[in-house]
């Protein structure tokens, strides 16, 4: 059965900074889990995404920033396209992960996905672009998994998915312009 929410239920600075980073009114889900059914990933997540909200409407981020969940996301945009009430719940997620990097709140369960999140960024911020050899050298580097599937990289080389060097693409400088602005 949907929940209710009510207009002074989300209220204080944390609601404030989640609503302002991801553009939505989480107040607005009403929790028929339509998100929670669609999503791809929801197998592995500790807490569903419709429960994610409802922590954030509830204003117990504490616990919805140290989740496995927010890190798992996809950014598939599943939830967001069945979502009745149209709220974008993959911008909360991409809006609590933030938020869990800047207040240090990050599942320590989560050490590798954050890696690989700040490995991709880094990489794209670096090439413009998504560039293997760089992206996992990087996250083998934050990870510490160096040797974790050292077979495949010979076999990925070989075959031409694994470039040892990066293509550039000619607007970088607007590329690092994005993110500089982000505060990357």
């Amino acid at each position: 059965m949907p929940i209710s929410v009510t207009k002074d239920t989300v209220e204080g600075p944390l609601s404030r900074e989640l609503e302002a980073l991801a553009d939505v009114r989480v107040r607005e889900c009403y929790q028929c889990g339509k998100c929670s059914a669609g999503c791809p990933v929801a197998d592995e997540m500790d807490i569903l995404p419709n429960r994610i909200v409802r922590l954030a409407q509830l204003g117990e981020f504490e616990k919805a920033l140290r989740s496995k969940t927010i890190w798992l996301c996809a950014s598939c945009i599943t939830c967001t396209t069945r979502c009745p009430r149209e709220v974008d719940i993959a911008a909360v997620m991409d809006a609590l992960r933030e938020m869990s990097l800047e207040k240090g709140l990050a599942d320590p369960a989560s050490k590798e996905i954050v890696s690989f999140h700040k490995a991709f960024l880094d990489t794209v911020r670096a090439f413009g672009r998504m560039s293997e050899f760089p992206m996992v050298g990087d996250y083998k580097l934050r990870s510490l998994k160096l040797f974790q599937d050292i077979l495949a990289a010979p076999k990925m080389f070989l075959r031409g998915k694994l470039r040892l060097i990066p293509k550039r693409i000619k607007g970088r400088g607007e590329v690092r312009k994005i993110f500089s602005k982000c505060g990357w």
